[in-house]
């Protein structure tokens, strides 16, 4: 990974440095500054880590200005085209796609480890009936560690295997029982002749009435929504399962603390916010007006699902997800679905006004889900949730990479200090 090239660094009064360059498989090129504090006496400052790599991976790649996403080298078109969610599971976590036997067993093994244990389900009762679902998800999770101590054992990878096929099957049941619990609803257990995303239907919207039975389209959609958020580099999520996970913290304490991240409204409720501002737009009438609104920097209004911190270019997942949704508001006999006209409507405009274009203010995947989830009749706030579900399998593969990296230490960011300066404390009368 170290080219015989470095990057040479000269300070005013001292003696100019030599660092490695380090060259990727795809990608920026980086700088090798872990020696900078030693050689100089200095750190470099990166707010946000905007051109720091933190670590080194090989699951995920995103070339924002392409617009490409690759999951361990496959096209996120092509997988979302000829794979289930299971299958990309797989090959986030073993680097490569399961052959048919493969396949199989992987299958079974998380068909028949979806039920929590009985003590776990009586959790839900100790929250409020109006709690958050991602509250109740931050709790639950967490507390899989307090019924599998084993999970402490990270030096064993048969059991760090054992850990992510657990996990994988339990949370749409957690998901599930937090939706079922808000809606003052009977828990529904999970059943093994259901694929994994028609299970987590069943158990969302089944009762014990009588059979629910699953609509394939809407299946197919759940589960392509499910490829499309499994994994996505080193974003804020994900940094923060790593730094809790650099700490020696157990997987489920980590992926509790990657639930908290992903709960804020710029990260994984970007698709929530997304459906709300269409619900303010309200009509095909009023377009024009929020288009101007977004142009003017003295509104404080923005366009949610237009553009993206890393994408500078068309956002891939964005056009299977819209492909999805025309899917399945067609299937639902829902064509003329106000919010998706309104949503077209939108996104003509900016895709034809230089403002949008010039800055490459694409549509990104939050514009058209939250309307496919809307439409299958998930509620809005357990968005997120959905989101959380499809994501502990790359926060999952992402652990255990910084575990088994030799070179991985506890994380430790440095600070640009601009408080006061060293001072006395004054006697009481001083002050």
């Amino acid at each position: 990974m170290t080219s015989e090239r470095k990057a040479t660094l000269i300070i005013e009064g001292h003696e100019p440095q030599e660092f490695p360059v380090l060259t990727p498989v795809h990608g920026n090129e980086c700088v090798d500054f872990r020696n900078l504090a030693a050689k100089t006496g200095m750190f470099s400052y990166d707010s946000g880590y905007m051109s720091t790599a933190s670590c080194r991976s090989a699951i995920t790649y995103i070339d924002g200005d392409k617009g490409e996403l690759l999951y361990r080298g496959y096209p996120i078109e092509q997988l979302a085209e000829q794979c289930n969610f299971l299958d990309v599971a797989y090959l986030l976590k073993h680097g490569e796609l399961p052959n048919t036997q493969q396949k199989a067993e992987f299958e079974n093994i998380i068909k028949t480890h979806t039920m929590i244990h009985e003590q776990m389900a009586r959790f839900y009762q100790g929250f409020r009936r109006d709690a958050h679902p991602m509250a109740v998800m931050v709790g639950v999770v967490g507390a899989l560690s307090a019924f599998y101590h084993e999970a402490e054992d990270f030096t064993d990878p048969r059991q760090r295997n054992i850990n992510f096929n657990r996990i994988v099957a339990k949370l749409p049941t957690i998901v599930a029982l937090a939706y079922k619990y808000s809606m003052g609803e009977p828990f529904m257990y999970p059943r093994n002749n259901l694929s994994y995303t028609a299970n987590f239907l069943h158990m969302m919207f089944g009762t014990p009435c009588e059979e629910y039975v699953p609509n394939p389209v809407v299946v197919k959609a759940l589960d392509t929504i499910f490829i499309l958020h499994a994994d996505h580099e080193q974003n804020a999520s994900t940094s923060t399962v790593r730094l809790a996970g650099s700490s020696g913290a157990n997987p489920y304490a980590c992926i509790s603390a990657g639930i908290g991240c992903l709960w804020g409204p710029a990260h994984g409720g970007a698709n929530e916010a997304c459906l709300k501002m269409l619900e303010e737009i309200g009509d095909i009438s009023r377009v024009p007006e929020y288009i101007r609104r977004a142009k003017d920097k003295d509104d404080p209004f923005k366009l949610m699902g237009f553009g993206h911190r890393v994408y500078k270019n068309f956002d891939p997942r964005a056009k299977l997800m819209r492909k999805i949704c025309a899917e399945v508001l067609h299937e639902l006999g829902l064509v003329n679905d106000r919010l998706f006209e309104l949503a077209l409507e939108l996104e003509r405009i900016a895709l034809e006004d230089d403002y949008f274009v010039e800055k490459k203010l694409y549509p990104n995947v939050d514009f058209y889900s939250g309307i496919v989830q809307k439409a299958i009749g998930i509620p809005t706030s357990m968005f997120t949730c959905i989101f959380a579900l499809a994501r502990t399998v790359g926060w999952m593969v992402q652990w255990e990479e910084m575990i088994s990296d030799p070179e991985y230490k506890i994380g430790r960011p440095r600070q640009l200090y601009v408080g006061a300066p060293r001072r006395d404390v004054p006697s009481l009368d001083k002050r």
